[in-house]
C-alpha cells in the first residue's frame, strides 16, 4: 500500500493540523545543533519547547535520518508527536534518509504527518517519505492502514511531480512482489491495460504466433504450463506538443520479465536461491511504472517499453544446454547454460526495437547477473555502454534521483568467449573463462542493437533490497523509475 506525498502551506496551522510534525535538524561547526526550517519559532511558540533543549536530552549526532520522538500537546491541536530528524548536510542523499525515516515511523498508520523538514530537494525528500512509508502483503486479517503526508513546501508542482514519482515506484515494488502463482506473464498485460485505462497509454500484448520469430522469448517462456509468454509494448507521446511527434526523441526502453526463474534445466543449487525469483521481472516492472510516471508528468518525448516476459520453469518442452535458437533478425544463438535465461528475451526485444521501432536511444535493464552484485553491490547498478555523453547523462541522473548506476567498461578482448562452433555466438560466454559474467552479459546483447545509441543496466544488485532499512523493505526496491523518469524529463 502506497501513500503519495501531497503539498501542504508551509504554516505553522496546517503543520499543528496533523498528528506529528517532523522537523529537521543538523550540526554547526562548533558542534553545537540547529533546527532548519522557517517553522521552528512558530512549532515551540505553539508547543511551549526550546527544540535544542528536546534535542541534546538524545545526545544525537546528527547524522542523516538519525529520528527522534518528543511527545507534545496544545489546545486545539491534533499533535502529540514532533519528529526531530537529522538533515546532515541537506543534500539530496541527506534529505532522503530524513524522508525515509519520516515514512517509516507513520508505516501502517492510520494518521497524518507534517514533515517541515526539507528546506530544499523537497522532491527528494517527499519521495523517500513515501518509499518509508510503503507496505505490501496479502494477509487477510491485517488492517491495511495508509497515512497522509503532508509536505510543506512552496512549491506545489515539485511535490506533485514527487507524488507521480512516487506512485510509479510504489506500483514497481506491488508488481515485483506479487507472488508468481498470481505474476503470470498474461498477468503482466492485464496490469498494464489496468495502468493505462483512463489516460492516453497505449498498451498491445504480443502472444502465441505473434510471437514466432521471438526464438530467444518462446524458448525460455515455452517450459512453462502457465498461459505462454509475451511481449507488452506499452507507448507514450505527449498529449501536445509544439514540434511533430516525429521530432520528438524516442526512447525505447526493453525490460527482462522473468515472472519467477528456477534455472529451467540447468536449476538453481541451492533451491532457497529460487526464493528470491518472483523479483526477476523488476526491470519490466520499472519501465512499466516509468511509463505511468511519464504521463502524468508530460515531457516533451516519446517512449515506447517493451517488456519481455516469461517464466523459466522446468517441464517437458523446456529448453535444452545445447540447443539452438533463432532470435529475431535471424541471428543463431547456442544456449549452454538454462539459467542465463535473461539475456535470450532481451536480444529478442532489442532486435525488434532496433529493426521496426528507430529509436534514438535503446536502453534495456535487468535483473541480469550475480557478477554486477559481487562487483558493485547494492548501492549502484552496472551501467554498459560506449557513449560517453550518453553515460555521463544518465550518471547525473542517478546522482540527482538515488538510483545511481555505474559506467562500466565493454571489454573487446572477452568478445571471443561468445563464440561458437554450430552458431552465430554462445550466450553465456563459456568458450573462456574471463570471470567477468557482467561484461560477457553486456557484450552479448550489444550484438542486437545495430548501431543504436545504446545503454544495458544490470540491475541485479539494487532491485532487490535483502533488509528493511531506510527507504526499502526486503524485497523489490523500484530501482530505475527515479533513474530513468530524470533522464528522460532531462531530454523533453
Amino acid at each position: 500500500m502506497s501513500a503519495l506525498p501531497i503539498a501542504a502551506p508551509l504554516e505553522i496551522k496546517a503543520a499543528s493540523s496533523a498528528n506529528s510534525i517532523a522537523v529537521g535538524f543538523t550540526k554547526n561547526p562548533d558542534d553545537s545543533f540547529a533546527f532548519v526550517g522557517p517553522l521552528i519559532a512558530d512549532i515551540e511558540k505553539v508547543f511551549g519547547l526550546n527544540l535544542v533543549d528536546e534535542l541534546t536530552f538524545f545526545g544525537p549526532t546528527a547524522k542523516a535520518g538519525e529520528i527522534f520522538e518528543i511527545p507534545v500537546s496544545a489546545t486545539e491541536s491534533p499533535t502529540d508527536r514532533i519528529f526531530l530528524v537529522g538533515v546532515g548536510d541537506q543534500s539530496g542523499s541527506a534529505l532522503r534518509a530524513a524522508g525515509a525515516s519520516v515514512g517509516r515511523k507513520v508505516r501502517g498508520k492510520n494518521l497524518t504527518v507534517y514533515s517541515a523538514c526539507a528546506v530544499k530537494e523537497v522532491k527528494a525528500h517527499a519521495i523517500s517519505m513515501s518509499l518509508g512509508a510503503w507496505v505490501w502483503n496479502l494477509k487477510t486479517d491485517k488492517k491495511k492502514e495508509v497515512p497522509q503526508l503532508l509536505i510543506g513546501s512552496k512549491d506545489k508542482k515539485e511535490v506533485e511531480d514527487a507524488a507521480a514519482i512516487a506512485q510509479a515506484m510504489c506500483r514497481a515494488r506491488d508488481l515485483v512482489h506479487t507472488p508468481a502463482n498470481i505474476k503470470t506473464p498474461a498477468w503482466m498485460g492485464k496490469q498494464a491495460e489496468s495502468f493505462a485505462k483512463g489516460t492516453s497509454l497505449k498498451v498491445k500484448v504480443y502472444a502465441g504466433a505473434e510471437l514466432k520469430e521471438f526464438g530467444g522469448l518462446k524458448a525460455v517462456g515455452g517450459s512453462s504450463p502457465k498461459p505462454g509468454p509475451r511481449m507488452i509494448e506499452v507507448s507514450y507521446q505527449p498529449k501536445s506538443s509544439k514540434k511533430s511527434m516525429k521530432a520528438l526523441p524516442h526512447i525505447v526502453l526493453v525490460g527482462k520479465g522473468i515472472t519467477f526463474d528456477t534455472g529451467g534445466i540447468s536449476l538453481k543449487r541451492p533451491y532457497d536461491t529460487m526464493m528470491a525469483m518472483k523479483s526477476d521481472m523488476a526491470g519490466s516492472a520499472a519501465i512499466l511504472a516509468t511509463l505511468t510516471a511519464l504521463e502524468q508528468l508530460q515531457p516533451n518525448v516519446r517512449v515506447t517499453a517493451l517488456m519481455m516476459m516469461a517464466e523459466n520453469a522446468i517441464s517437458g518442452t523446456a529448453q535444452r544446454p545445447s540447443d539452438v535458437i533463432k532470435h529475431y533478425g535471424g541471428t543463431t544463438v547456442e544456449v549452454i547454460n538454462t539459467d542465463a535465461e535473461g539475456r535470450l528475451v532481451l536480444a529478442d526485444g532489442l532486435a525488434f526495437a532496433d529493426l521496426n521501432l528507430d529509436p534514438d536511444y535503446l536502453v534495456d535493464i535487468a535483473t541480469l547477473t550475480g557478477a554486477a552484485t559481487l562487483g558493485l553491490g547494492r548501492q549502484y547498478a552496472a551501467m554498459y555502454t560506449r557513449d560517453k555523453v550518453l553515460a555521463a547523462q544518465l550518471s547525473k541522473a542517478g546522482e540527482a534521483s538515488g538510483d545511481r548506476v555505474w559506467h562500466m567498461p565493454l571489454v573487446d578482448d572477452y568478445k571471443d568467449s561468445l563464440g561458437s562452433d554450430i552458431a552465430d555466438f554462445n550466450h553465456n560466454a563459456s568458450k573462456r573463462k574471463y570471470s567477468a559474467g557482467s561484461v560477457t552479459a553486456a557484450l552479448f546483447l550489444e550484438n542486437f542493437v545495430g548501431t543504436r545509441r545504446w545503454v544495458h543496466l544490470d540491475i541485479a544488485g539494487t532491485a532487490r533490497s535483502e533488509v528493511d532499512a531506510g527507504e526499502n523493505s526486503k524485497g523489490g526496491t523500484g530501482f530505475g523509475v527515479r533513474l530513468l523518469t530524470e533522464w528522460i524529463t532531462s531530454l523533453s
